[in-house]
């Protein structure tokens, strides 16, 4: 099986100077390489032909064969990385925390220990006749969810 530390280094090789940056290296036990890129305005295809051709050229199919697989982080798939939580704040997101809650809102901050999510919902204030939307924010480390995803709105 090739080296995963192998594929990584040539990916970050590839990267440098350049505005992508890396979300995930995944190599199966059947030799199955699979290597995601992200970037803030998207993946273009040509890039990620550029970079398949970078890894195959240094990778020696003599020595071990391999399927390779080069694209980029899919639009609705979980983030996997903190640069994707940056580059999406401001942005609608939905997380599903470990408890079980699921919160949908718009991703107000990025720290490298949490995140903050600001949701909208009803609200009875005492004395009011009836309950009002406010915003709340919720603030959640990273180990305390179990996925994070860009929401796509389609109205």
């Amino acid at each position: 099986m090739t080296d995963k530390k192998l594929v990584t280094d040539l990916v970050n090789e590839w990267l440098e100077g350049k505005e992508y940056f890396l979300t995930d290296v995944n190599i199966s036990p059947d030799n199955r390489i699979v290597v995601e890129i992200d970037h803030e305005e998207g993946v273009w295809i040509e890039d990620c032909v550029e970079l398949s051709r970078f890894i195959e050229a240094h990778l020696d199919r003599d020595e071990e064969d391999f399927e390779l697989e080069v694209g980029s982080a899919g639009i609705g798939q979980p983030f996997k990385v903190l640069r994707q939580y940056e580059i999406h704040v401001g942005e609608s997101v939905e997380t599903l925390a470990a408890d079980g809650r699921k919160y949908t809102g718009l991703l107000k901050e990025v720290t490298p220990d949490y995140f903050v999510v600001t949701v909208r919902e009803k609200v009875k204030e005492e004395g009011a006749k009836r309950p009002k939307m406010v915003d709340r924010d919720v603030i959640l480390r990273y180990d305390e969810v179990k996925w994070t995803k860009y929401l796509i709105d389609f109205k």
